[in-house]
This record gives structure tokens, sequence and C-alpha cells, in this order.
């Protein structure tokens, strides 16, 4: 399998993948390797809004001020601090994400981990000035039990996104034309 990396600064921002898919393990051994970070979500905590901004926040060491919203998680992921990815990379690992296709808010949820990884894995600003950091590889896998490609892709399209099915995986990313 190949057509995505999580261990350098190019999308796709969200893989769904088969659940163990050795190629995934492959590269978040390496990711860890060169000192970025790999963190594990429980899928059954992510089937609510409410659950999804609080394992975040947890998880991913979220400032006391976090808003707990969409837009509030889209900066904070854009955001995050050297100990959440060793100044290197993060990765965010859902198993069982199975669970989260029938919620309402999952083609949501896929877009605003495009939208804070979009922005940590570029070294400009939207208005396209330097930061005064650089780009931190930054990805979300989300792995299934019951890996169907075309439902899956199906589930997250939306007019936002561009969702590419590639060889035992499906890789979304934002749609240059909507965003840039």
């Amino acid at each position: 399998m190949t057509g995505f990396s999580i261990t350098d600064t190019a999308e796709p921002w969200v893989v769904l993948v088969p659940q163990g898919d050795p190629e995934v393990q492959r590269q978040l051994s390496d990711l860890q390797a060169k000192g970025g970070r790999v963190h594990h979500l429980d899928s059954g905590a992510l089937t609510t809004e409410r659950g999804v901004y609080d394992s975040f926040a947890r998880a991913l060491r979220f400032p006391g001020y976090f808003g707990h919203n969409w837009d509030a998680m889209v900066d904070c992921l854009d955001d995050l601090c050297g100990a959440v990815t060793g100044g290197v990379g993060v990765a965010v690992v859902v198993r069982d994400a199975d669970r989260l296709l029938a919620a309402e808010h999952f083609p949501l949820f896929v877009s605003v981990l495009c939208q804070g990884a979009d922005r940590a894995n570029s070294a400009t600003d939207l208005d396209g000035c330097p930061l005064d950091r650089p780009a931190v590889a930054e990805h979300f896998v989300l792995e299934f039990r019951d890996f169907d490609l075309e439902s899956i892709a199906l589930r997250v399209r939306q007019p936002d996104l561009t969702v590419t099915v590639g060889d035992g995986f499906v890789g979304v990313a934002l749609d240059p034309d909507e965003w840039h």
C-alpha cells in the first residue's frame, strides 16, 4: 500500500484503513523513531461531539481556554505544543472507527481534522506569510474492523474535501478549490 505518508507534511491528512494495517504500523514506528509522537484515542468516546472535544483536549493537551467547539478544535490542532509533537510530528490513531460511521458529526469531524492538519503541515499562515514555527507533520488514522473501502469513501465525501481511494486505504484532504 502506498499513496500516503504519516511521517511528512504531505496530504492526505486523514487516512482510513483496515485495523492493524502493516504499512500504517511501519509508518507510525518511523514517525516515533524520528522523535514524533503517536496518540491513541478510543472511538467509543468519540461518538458524541462533546466526547470528541474532551478526548482530543486531554490527549493533545489543548490549552485550558479551549472553547469546546469545532472552530476552536481546528485552532488547537494547528498549534500543538512540542510535548505533543516532539517538535517533529504527531499522528492520532482511532481504533474501531466503525463506531463513528453512524454518528451525525462524522463527516464534519473528518473535515475539522483536515482543516487543523492542513494548517499544521504548512510553514505559512492563511495569508501566505511565513510562520514563526516550522511545519509539523500532523495526520489522523482511522482504523476499521470492517473495512468497506467504497462505503467509507462515500460516507466521508463532501464538497470541501478531496477523497482519494487507494490500494487498501481512503485518503482525505481539503479541496484546494474550496479552501485555498
